[in-house]
């Protein structure tokens, strides 16, 4: 379980191919000496929780499946890209995002990216079967990171970035045309299972 604050922005240094699956060594240049990775732990790496499966000091390694290349833009990620890094939730921590499970429901497109002073309105092409799981106000992980929405429309959304989230996030470096994973709220999620049910 995340929140969707980023920890720290991350460097892929390279990816290889294991099987029909993929191995990403990336760099985390931040990351506390004090408190280094564990093999085996969780590690939300734009917004796609994944296993370190190799820890040494800042760099760190990672396996993605089919499944998460298949439905995330990990797939196309490649040597030299940032990516937004998130450690787990522990007992006892703020919570200032939202609940984020790491669990990539989708992918979608920025089409603009507008400023509005010192902020920017990004807004985003999303396939309509996942629109009806947003609400305007609601919460959205976009890259792992957890945003309000704006405006919701039946192909697509928007959110408002303020300057901190600009400068320590993928997101102030995406352009229109860019893909990024979407984490829809797990509590839409569950009440439309239920009505489904009905």
């Amino acid at each position: 379980m995340f929140t969707g604050l980023v920890e720290g922005l991350g460097q892929i240094e390279r990816t290889d191919p294991e099987g029909s699956g993929r191995r990403l060594a990336i760099a985390w240049p931040g990351l506390p000496a004090a408190e280094p990775l564990e093999l085996g732990e969780s590690l939300a790496v734009n917004g796609c929780c994944l296993t370190v499966v190799l820890a040494d000091g800042p760099r760190f390694e990672v396996q993605a499946g089919p499944e998460t290349l298949a439905r995330t833009n990990l797939g196309g990620r490649r040597a030299g890209d940032r990516v937004n890094l998130e450690r787990a939730l522990r007992v006892g921590d703020r919570l200032g995002g939202h609940f984020v499970q790491g669990h990539v429901d989708t992918t979608a497109v920025l089409r603009q990216r507008r400023p509005e002073g010192e902020w920017e309105v990004l807004a985003f092409d999303l396939d309509p079967i996942w629109t009806p799981l947003l609400v305007p106000k609601g919460s959205i992980a976009v890259d792992g990171v957890s945003l309000t929405l704006v405006d919701v429309e039946p192909e697509g959304f928007s959110v408002m970035l303020i300057p901190h989230t600009l400068a320590v996030t993928t997101l102030g470096l995406i352009q229109p045309g860019d893909r990024v994973n979407i984490e829809t709220d797990i509590l839409a999620k569950h009440v439309r299972q239920l009505l489904r049910g009905k």
